[in-house]
């Protein structure tokens, strides 16, 4: 695994401290969305469906900041849309880094290698940059010719100045277990910091509703992929066996909170069913033992990481045992 120690460290003391305190309910990562507007109109992505009025709003920098602090989590994950379009995104980041929490910029590196001399590398900081596969794989989902070049240069870019780089992989029906092991390979010989990937989930206003991965299916997917060889995943390895069906986790939808342009979603980034005006209002008063497998029939088959990242980070957690367990595996 390619967790940094300082943030795993960080992330496993703050769940202790939460565990000490009785909390059963609390953040790990916000998902802050300061905008929905993109340059991209993937077939799988629900964001970009919203009407225009409400594509042209921006989150100020004092709104994140006001949410990441009430919200607490210890990592932050900017998403959208696509954050480099935000003309304030250099001082959103910066004012996170700088109260110390750990920050992903999630973008499609269409403007990335224009946008590096605006951040500064840190170890707080990393761009996660969408690939969903290959050349003509990764160009096929996002429906664009080209993006795939441009992201690759980006990365080597991005790494060349100094910056940590991962990679974010949405996996959809039509991919094959090999073509995924390969791509794995590739970003790894880019020398990124670490791969993200997760299964996709079937947005309501996604254009493509018939390429999202069935639970059964991504488990067998996932243990061709992961079967006998390794590599540096931006995941507990908890996680990972949950994808391969080794482990069996209820979803924690408060484990990832969204503040968006529109307020704290309910339940979680994936399912809207209304808004909140603040943190403490999203989280007391939405009925959370509702939805997850078997509860919400719009969960039956989501995998998604961040639901289920939570679950296992806090099942690592939950024992000395499984820290050691889940240590050994990371260095390995």
């Amino acid at each position: 695994m390619s967790i940094p120690v300082r943030q795993a460290v960080r992330v496993g003391s703050y769940v202790l401290k939460q565990r000490l305190k009785g909390r059963k309910q609390y953040p790990l990562v916000l998902m802050l969305e300061p905008l929905f507007r993109c340059n991209l109109a993937c077939a799988g992505c629900g964001k970009i469906q919203h009407p225009t009025a409400i594509l042209r709003q921006n989150l100020s920098p004092a709104a994140c900041f006001d949410a990441a602090a009430s919200c607490g989590a210890p990592i932050v994950s900017i998403a959208g849309g696509e954050p480099l379009l935000h003309p304030q995104i250099d001082e959103i980041a910066d004012g996170l880094v700088a109260r110390k929490k750990f920050v992903y910029l999630c973008t499609n590196a269409l403007r990335l290698e224009d946008a590096l001399p605006k951040f500064t590398p840190s170890p707080y900081f990393t761009f996660s940059v969408h690939l969903d596969g290959l050349r003509d794989r990764h160009d096929e989902l996002v429906c664009r010719d080209g993006t795939f070049d441009i992201a690759v240069n980006a990365i080597k870019a991005a790494k060349a100045s100094g910056f940590r780089v991962t990679t974010n992989t949405t996996v959809f029906e039509g991919g094959t277990p090999e073509e995924l092991r390969t791509f794995f390979d590739f970003v790894s010989g880019l020398g990124t910091d670490g791969i993200m990937v997760s299964p996709g989930y079937s947005y309501e206003k996604a254009p493509d509703q018939d390429h999202f991965l069935q639970r059964e299916r991504t488990q067998s997917f996932f243990r061709q992929v992961f079967g006998g060889k390794k590599w540096d995943l931006n995941h507990s390895k908890f996680f990972i066996d949950f994808l391969q069906g080794k482990r069996d986790y209820q979803c924690t939808p408060w484990g990832n909170p969204n503040y968006s342009v529109l307020g704290w979603q309910k339940p979680c980034y994936l399912m809207s069913d209304g808004y909140a005006e603040t943190f403490a209002e999203l989280m007391e008063e939405t009925d959370w033992d509702k939805y997850g497998t078997g509860r919400d029939p719009r969960c039956a088959d989501c995998m998604v990481h961040c639901g289920y990242e939570p679950s296992a980070v806090m099942d690592t957690v939950s024992n000395p045992f499984k820290m050691v367990q889940s240590a050994i595996d990371a260095f390995s």
